[in-house]
């Protein structure tokens, strides 16, 4: 029978062999003491297996609580693990179970990092993955050969729907590709969902009909499951192309669900992500994440961006765009969601790192807040862009493009 393999990153006080053993044990067949009916037959088809070890440093400090090391040493390694899928089925959610469940609680670790997860052909053809990806979006919003520029419905909230909409007539007319509500944006007391849909709509609509470019909006529609199903279906009436889900916050069970309708695109919001991965010894690591919410359907995910306003490093970011161009089983390659701080400087060195246009690149601040306005922070990285791939510095694109230059005299550092 196939086999999933799954990546730590550990640490322990114990026996590295022994440790692994342990989550081995805990996460299938066995647990704290030998039971009755964990017969030989039943752990040799069931119970997972320890592949490899990879012993790395050793260190005097634990990166988190677990056992107190006797000697005064946390022994780290690399360790392979792996279940028979006849443990899970095609199941995510006890798949996702099944590899990081309980094993953050045992004792004998103080560190675990889930990293990289093995897939055979077989189960990954089960899911047949995002419906649009990097094409259908591009499709979806008629541009081809650079970045799909964007933005976020600034302030985050307390708008009427009707400033909402006016925003979008004015990033509209400046040629924007996409907007998307704020994450803190479902329906609140000023600004319900049914009333944004209906105007923000309104003005895609009726420039599509005068121009034939249509603006993706992608509308929060997280909530309880049939609540998101039910404002799927209001935007796909309206005429949109575009859902936005907090996937963290609604589950991989909920997200999948509105996946498989396949109508719209789903842009999935990993808000609630630094708590996963922020520390370096817990939690799960971009690389196995993404492959799970691939599974599930999205078809665009976030993955920070580029001397961000947050913690994580460019280096994180770069791999993290890496892994979504790695080819996914017959899957669709996902567009990764470029944000976090963004204006036109950064797209520079976003292109040198990764030497790819097959972005979303948004900025909220970074067009809402241009000292020439909104208009002219659409313009200004549209300017950055076409000068990076032009082979531009970024002081000549500042000399070749006033939209841009005032951009850097307002966000450069």
């Amino acid at each position: 029978m196939e086999r999933i393999t799954a990546t730590y990153y550990i640490e322990t006080p114990f026996e590295v062999a022994k440790a692994a053993a342990v989550l081995a044990g805990e996460q299938s067949s066995g647990t704290f003491v030998s039971v009755p009916n964990e017969t030989e037959e039943l752990k040799q088809r069931f119970a997972a297996r320890v592949e490899s070890i990879e012993h790395l440093e050793t260190v005097t400090e634990p990166a988190i609580p677990g056992a107190n090391s006797k000697d005064g040493k946390y022994h780290r390694a690399i360790v392979k693990v792996s279940w028979s899928i006849e443990n899970f089925g095609f199941n995510l959610p006890v798949m996702v179970s099944t590899l990081q469940g309980n094993l953050y609680e045992i004792t004998q670790f103080t560190g675990l990092k889930l990293m990289d997860i093995d897939l055979p052909e077989s189960y990954a053809n089960h899911y047949s993955g995002a419906k649009f990806g990097i094409e259908g979006c591009r499709k979806l919003t008629n541009v081809h050969d650079r970045p799909l520029i964007g933005t976020i419905i600034k302030p985050s909230i307390g708008m009427s729907p009707e400033q909402t909409a006016d925003i979008v007539k004015t990033l509209a007319e400046a040629g924007i590709d996409f907007v998307k509500d704020d994450e803190l944006m479902g329906s609140s007391a000023n600004s319900t969902f049914e009333n944004r849909l209906d105007v923000v709509m309104k003005v895609i609509n009726d420039y599509a009909d005068k121009t034939g470019k249509k603006i993706m909006y992608a509308f929060n529609i997280t909530g309880e499951v049939d609540e998101m199903q039910d404002r799927y279906e209001k935007v796909v009436n309206a005429g949109g192309t575009c859902a936005m889900i907090s996937i963290n916050s609604v589950g991989l069970s909920a997200t999948k669900k509105i996946c498989d309708n396949g109508t719209l695109a789903i842009h999935a919001h990993r808000n609630g992500w630094g708590m996963m991965t922020r520390h370096p010894l817990l939690g799960i690591d971009f690389k196995a994440y993404q492959k799970i919410w691939r599974l599930a359907g999205v078809d665009q995910l976030h993955v920070n961006g580029i001397q961000n306003k947050f913690w994580e490093t460019d280096d994180s970011v770069v791999n993290s765009i890496q892994s979504l161009k790695e080819p996914f089983s017959h899957h669709k390659n996902i567009l990764p969601v470029v944000s976090s701080g963004q204006w036109g400087g950064q797209a520079f060195e976003t292109y040198r790192r990764t030497q790819t246009v097959d972005l979303l690149y948004m900025a909220g601040g970074g067009i809402m807040a241009h000292p020439m306005g909104a208009a002219a922070g659409v313009v200004a990285l549209q300017q950055a862009w076409k000068a990076t791939v032009d082979g531009l510095t970024l002081e000549e694109a500042r000399n070749q493009y006033k939209e841009f230059d005032k951009a850097a005299e307002k966000f450069g550092k």
